[in-house]
């Protein structure tokens, strides 16, 4: 798969070094030339392809191969970038796959398919899911949103007297547009498939979208 990163600061370094470990082909950009440079002469992060330019330039893009790529990741530390970045990934390359970084959580909005935006990662909204999730039980936690929110993946603790409770999952009734992905039992991950039962204290992680959110609400809390 070919990767290109917009955002050659710690975050794009890091997610470029596992991607290139995984066997990928990745192209990192950044404008600061004395960044390049170094990283260039160190061959840091090993096997990546850097590029100096600005990625919310056309040419800069082109240059970099967006026509091919499979996936853009626009994960500079500036909100406005990483938007121009992404909708010229989608509009003028057709990028398939268009991942971008949210610094302030208010612009979360704007991150949507208007913005040819395919997942936003909002870092303060994720850890508070995850602060939810550690504590709440009973409770529909969305851990995080694709497609501008049209589907989300959430996670419910099941609780004591919930109606999903020693049953299986095929007996739940869950809407067509939703499913369970996983469910976590005392530290085990288990593939769901229709005849597990699940019970009191899992943790349900769920796909759903805007339609069918009540519905599983429902189904897992009552």
């Amino acid at each position: 798969m070919k990767v290109v990163i917009a955002g050659g600061g710690s975050v794009g370094r890091f997610i470029a070094e596992q991607l290139t470990q995984g066997g990928h082909a990745v192209i990192l950009i950044d404008q600061d030339q004395a960044v390049v440079k170094r990283a260039s002469a160190r061959n840091e992060p090993a096997g990546v392809t850097w590029l100096q330019g600005d990625a919310c330039e056309i040419g800069t893009l082109a240059e970099a191969g967006a026509q091919d790529a499979d996936v853009i990741a626009s994960v500079t530390g500036d909100d406005e970038d990483n938007l121009v970045i992404s909708l010229l990934a989608k509009q003028e390359f057709g990028v398939p796959r268009v991942v971008a970084r949210v610094n302030n959580p208010k612009n979360e909005w704007m991150f949507n398919e208007m913005w040819g935006v395919d997942v936003a990662v909002s870092t303060p909204h994720l850890i508070t899911a995850l602060v939810q999730e550690a504590v709440s039980v009973g409770s529909f936690v969305r851990l995080l949103s694709f497609e501008g929110g049209k589907a989300k993946l959430a996670e419910v603790t099941l609780a004591e007297g919930s109606p999903a409770d020693g049953k299986e999952i095929s007996e739940l009734g869950f809407p067509r547009d939703a499913t369970v992905v996983a469910v976590i039992r005392k530290e085990r991950v288990i593939v769901p498939r229709g005849d597990t039962v699940v019970r009191c204290g899992d943790e349900v992680v769920v796909l759903v979208t805007n339609e069918s959110e009540d519905d599983v609400r429902t189904v897992l809390i009552g």
